[in-house]
């Protein structure tokens, strides 16, 4: 992917933050200068974070899950739409429905009365319905559509939240980090950073700012997506190669080398870990499923706490227990179990 140039994104007026008056001291390390009353943000930072938040999205959709855009102010809402839409992930550019996250088994109802609502129509049910019912069923669905009808394939909690102004999206922030789920977002000068996990310092007012960095997002998103679609392909072609051959080849192994080499495993798809908590396990010996199945929950803890303050709030319970599921290659019922528990914590 082509990396964006310092140039392009002042040319998109990136840089421009809000009056003095009104920053997050928080924002200092991202401020160039101060001109004219308003402040000015480093693009060169601007370019860094953008990288470092490309990468991790980038992982993030190559392991299948999926990312949910937040973006319900006026400029913003039809483009995030698009760059989402391009690339098969949700978004919500409406009005942020509260327990989106928090209490995602009930707005799943809602999701599947609207599923409902559209096989009454293709069955014929809905033509028995008096004209009155017809008209409140057809309402009901329109409402639900304008709200809920961009994440009706979202069937669990998205692996991250992509936000356009955390200030105006602070629910969301709020129910992302009680879920440990982690947060990429565009931040100006007059919101918290710490709020945070990916911040991406730019101005997140003007709809050339925004589409500019969406643009870049997009497309981080959509090598990730390649690259698994290509891994899976590799996997069916290997497997059909492999079907016909009934003989097993035994290989040598030398003394020296006895212990069993594994791969490493997609730590992410374990509900609650995420890519900086999947790299800090990673860097500590805990590669895959199996080891994390058998880890004890406090090393864990231990582990997250010294490799970024930020993650002593991780509460990895129930990692072991998913490990398990997913080493022994149970998929649907580590889905299901994801599904029926809120962001991986009992």
């Amino acid at each position: 992917m082509a990396k964006v140039e310092v140039k392009q994104l002042l040319e998109a007026g990136v840089h421009f933050g809000h009056l003095t008056r009104k920053w997050n001291p928080n924002m200092a390390p991202y401020i160039y200068m101060e001109r004219n009353g308003i402040h000015v943000i480093n693009l060169y930072k601007t370019v860094a974070k953008l990288d470092e938040a490309n990468e991790a999205l980038s992982k993030i959709a190559a392991s299948g899950r999926k990312i949910l855009f937040v973006a319900t102010k006026k400029q913003a809402k039809d483009i995030v739409a698009e760059k989402a839409s391009n690339v098969n992930m949700p978004y919500i550019t409406e009005r942020w429905p509260g327990g989106m996250l928090t209490n995602f088994v009930t707005i799943r109802k809602a999701v599947k009365k609207m599923a409902s609502i559209d096989r009454m129509k293709k069955d014929g049910t809905f033509l028995t319905l008096s004209k009155k019912e017809r008209l409140q069923v057809d309402r009901l669905r329109a409402k639900l559509e304008k709200n809920l009808g961009s994440i009706s394939e979202m069937t669990r909690l998205p692996g991250a939240l992509f936000i356009v102004d955390t200030m105006r999206e602070h629910i969301a922030v709020k129910e992302a980090q009680k879920l440990n789920i982690p947060i990429f977002a565009m931040v100006d000068t007059n919101s918290d950073p710490r709020d945070v996990d990916y911040l991406i310092p730019s101005n997140d007012d003007a709809s050339k700012s925004i589409d500019i960095i969406m643009t870049q997002v997009s497309n981080a998103i959509a090598e990730g997506l390649a690259e698994r679609k290509s891994e899976k392909s590799e996997a069916t072609e290997s497997k059909k190669e492999k079907a016909p051959k009934k003989e097993t080849t035994k290989v040598a192994v030398s003394k020296d080398s006895e212990e069993e080499v594994e791969e490493q495993d997609d730590l992410t798809k374990i509900e609650g870990v995420g890519p900086k908590a999947a790299e800090a396990l990673i860097n500590a010996g805990l590669d895959t499923f199996s080891k994390i199945a058998k880890a004890d929950v406090e090393d864990m803890k231990e582990i997250l706490t010294e490799a970024n303050s930020r993650m002593a709030h991780l509460d990895p319970t129930s990692w072991p227990k998913q490990a398990k599921m997913a080493a022994k290659g149970k998929w649907d019922e580590l889905k299901e179990w994801q599904d029926n528990v809120k962001g991986g914590v009992e």
